[in-house]
């Protein structure tokens, strides 16, 4: 992965697979079974004579159309089974639009773009990798944030039912991470 800048959101570029694993639209899918096996990837690119990405096999595609058919994958071709067109995401795009994208065309793969060059694939399953991690990271910003409101309006209350005593209290405060009374905050003072 590469190092996360000062930024707000995570991008593709961020968790993206590369290089990708491609293969020409005239070879067979024998060897393109071959390749996923090679380079332990789930899915291969399809390019056209002049190398510009034009479709995608993965191995759902290898099993419905080539193995349920029982054809034979050494005379099948690439193009004849792909995906197509290839659905591509810029590289500079939040993993929030990724995903967005995947779900709406009910895909789980993008190809990854960058100054009109293929550099990457980014997956569901990659997304949902990092997504424990922008939970905390999400709950972490929300806390400080928190903590600086209450920082700024220093003696801010509020309504509701004190932690300790359990009775309703317009004049509820922060201490220690317990909202309390004005009765349960003067005890806890004598206590110490």
């Amino acid at each position: 992965m590469v190092a996360l800048e000062r930024r707000s959101e995570m991008l593709v570029k961020d968790i993206m697979s590369s290089p990708v694993v491609t293969a020409d639209d005239g070879t067979p899918a024998s060897e393109v079974a071959r390749l996923m096996e090679k380079h332990k990837v789930g899915c291969v690119i399809i390019n056209d004579k002049s190398g510009r990405p034009i479709g995608i096999i993965t191995e759902r595609d290898l099993v419905v159309r080539v193995v349920a058919k029982n054809l034979y994958p050494g005379e099948i071709k690439a193009k004849d089974i792909m995906s197509r067109p290839l659905v591509t995401i810029s590289s500079e795009e939040t993993l929030s639009n990724a995903a967005r994208e995947m779900s709406r065309l009910n895909i789980r793969r993008l190809g990854v773009m960058y100054k009109g060059k293929l550099v990457g694939i980014i997956s569901s399953r990659d997304i949902l990798a990092v997504t424990p991690e922008l939970i905390e990271i999400m709950q972490e910003k929300a806390r400080i944030e928190n903590q600086s409101i209450m920082e700024e309006h220093e003696g801010f209350s509020s309504a509701g039912y004190c932690d300790s005593c359990g009775e309703w209290s317009n004049d509820l405060r922060e201490v220690d991470g317990s909202f309390l009374c004005e009765e349960c905050r003067e005890m806890r003072k004598t206590e110490l």
